[in-house]
């Protein structure tokens, strides 16, 4: 059975920093591209930033260049998002999701988590 965890969400001010982990379990986690998104109330679901299996290529939303970063632990089955310099538009629960092939946060992705809560107030 295909698990994906998220983990490390939060309420921070703005302006701070939070790093998210998803850890997979069940799946070749060396051949999956993994994804992460976000949804506000309201709006529609985003993608923030996606990574490939050989952490080579990432893409994402144009809200999160130069301020959130992907990156792979293969070790441990895991991927994190660096948060830095958060808004209140960043306000959101944050999903990982796992495709096999290109990362592209366009493309559907196969497997996700449940999702962890990132709250941005002062």
């Amino acid at each position: 059975q295909v698990q994906l965890v998220e983990s490390g969400g939060g309420l921070v001010q703005p302006g701070g920093s939070l790093r998210l982990s998803c850890t997979g379990s069940g799946l070749p986690w060396d051949l999956y591209a993994i994804g992460w998104f976000r949804q506000a109330p309201g709006k529609e679901r985003e993608g923030v930033s996606c990574i490939s299996s050989s952490d080579r290529r990432r893409n994402g939303a144009d809200s999160a260049k130069g301020r959130f970063t992907a990156s792979r632990d293969s070790a441990k089955n895991t991927v994190f998002l660096q948060l830095n310099s958060l808004k209140p538009e960043d306000t959101a629960v944050y999903y990982c999701a796992a495709r096999r092939g290109q990362a592209m946060c366009e493309l559907e992705y196969e497997y996700w988590g449940k999702g962890t809560q990132v709250t941005v107030s002062s």
